[in-house]
């Protein structure tokens, strides 16, 4: 079993926690992880980005260079990584904030989620890292919903498992209504 990802978007979405959620889903499940944050000066609002790898072996680097899964929530981050990914990749697109049109691979599965805009109806924009970790649970049968709902309780801290709920309610309808593109 070998699984990688990119997960991209702007400071301030949530996309480093994302990828510690997963890779906390991965060490619950006695599997081998690596994650690799990456963000710019700027902080919230600026760029960000982490890979995480997970293998039932030894990860020999926690650098990839042609992903297979992308978790992309920006235009900026859709630019940058779209010509990175490997051939065959299954990328998920927050499509309330990238227009589909800006897709210029046709080797690639894409995957639609408006993320942002279903965090907005649950009450609480930041969840929509949430949804998008639902989406790609949904398209890459790494783990099963309930790991990910499991997963929330270490990953949060305490002070703020009031949140528990809408967390798992995000990560519920990002792995029910994503959609091929």
């Amino acid at each position: 079993m070998f699984f990688d990802c990119i997960m991209a978007g702007f400071g301030g979405q949530g996309i480093l926690s994302a990828g510690m959620i997963l890779a906390q889903m991965a060490v619950r499940k006695d599997l081998n992880v690596t994650w690799w944050p990456s963000y710019g000066a700027e902080q919230r609002g600026g760029t960000a980005n982490c890979t995480v790898i997970i293998s039932d072996e030894e990860i020999g680097s926690p650098i990839v260079s042609k992903p297979s899964y992308g978790f992309i929530m920006n235009r900026p981050s859709l630019d940058k990584f779209q010509p990175k990914l490997k051939k065959n990749a299954n990328v998920i697109l927050d499509t309330s904030l990238i227009n589909t049109n800006l897709i210029d691979r046709n080797d690639i599965k894409f995957y639609s989620i408006k993320a942002t805009e279903i965090a907005n109806k649950l009450g609480n924009t930041k969840v929509a890292n949430m949804v998008m970790i639902g989406s790609l649970l949904a398209v890459s049968n790494l783990f099963e919903l309930k790991d990910a709902e499991e997963a929330l309780y270490y990953a949060i801290p305490k002070k703020y498992h009031s949140l528990l709920p809408i967390n798992r309610d995000a990560l519920k309808l990002g792995y029910t209504e994503v959609d091929k593109l």
